[in-house]
């Protein structure tokens, strides 16, 4: 199926958005990145969800992408990105499925908590659903020049400060991208929206009114996968582990199929 490709930076946002020259579903995809990421990781994706009749939106925070930085990267927090998700799901003329990997797995769940339910919601290898304490320690026990390096700069960029980490941090070997490509896509990121999320500050929402799909990579580097699958039951969100695969599902070698189980689910839940 043929399908346009729109990029623009409107606002100080980036956004890239498919459409499909003959739709198939009325409801949009909006596609939440992670930390150090921007609308670029969703481009295999989008391809597909497009070819499949999905209107799919792809948009990278400020400093993310080729969106321009609105404030320094160490004092931007979860609040301040959730105000700019909030913005996108408004700007849309539908309520959309709300698709978030990793930190925009965490994004997800804060807007479900705090601004309401969505047709579905797609969470792609997400942070934990009550906190990241684990997978801090693991950073600091695995990369401890990185861990003090970002405790001084107040940023998590020098987890990810050249190819290799950046590959064994999200990817496995046979990935859409190499390590090198990774990497030049890769931007800063502050500390404080991991700090943020831990129990002192964040607890989930006890009842969760928006089906969800539940998606954890079998080889995750960042999050374990016995931490996804009691997440996922905490939300009573339906669990589905993608075996020996890396953190980004979207560019892992099985990419395809992991899409193909997301749009079969979609359509399970009745989304039209």
């Amino acid at each position: 199926m043929a399908y346009q490709i729109s990029r623009t930076v409107e606002g100080g946002i980036e956004r890239i958005v498919y459409t499909p020259e003959t739709g198939r579903f009325q409801t949009p995809i909006l596609m939440q990145h992670g930390m150090f990421h921007g609308a670029w990781c969703w481009r295999y994706w989008q391809e597909l969800f497009a070819g499949w009749g999905w209107e799919t939106h792809a948009f990278s925070l400020p400093g993310h992408g080729a969106a321009p930085t609105r404030r320094p990267i160490r004092w931007c927090t979860l609040g301040y990105y959730l105000g700019f998700l909030k913005a996108e799901v408004e700007r849309l003329p539908r309520q959309p499925v709300l698709m978030g990997h990793s930190m925009g797995g965490a994004l997800t769940q804060w807007y479900l908590k705090h601004a309401g339910r969505l047709p579905a919601a797609v969470l792609v290898a997400p942070w934990t659903s009550h906190n990241m304490l684990w997978s801090v320690l693991k950073f600091a026990a695995l990369d401890p020049a990185g861990f003090l390096l970002s405790t001084a700069t107040l940023t998590t960029t020098p987890i990810v400060r050249n190819p290799r980490r950046a590959a064994a941090m999200f990817i496995t070997e046979g990935a859409l991208v190499s390590p090198e490509e990774l990497h030049a896509n890769l931007g800063p990121e502050s500390l404080w929206v991991l700090l943020q999320y831990n129990p002192l500050l964040w607890s989930p929402a006890k009842h969760a009114q928006t089906p969800m799909l539940w998606l954890a990579g079998g080889a995750d580097a960042v999050i374990s996968e016995r931490e996804q699958r009691r997440s996922a039951a905490h939300y009573g969100a339906e669990y589905i582990i993608v075996e020996r695969e890396g953190h980004n599902l979207m560019m892992e070698r099985s990419y395809r199929q992991t899409a193909q189980t997301i749009h079969d689910w979609l359509v399970e839940q009745g989304i039209k």
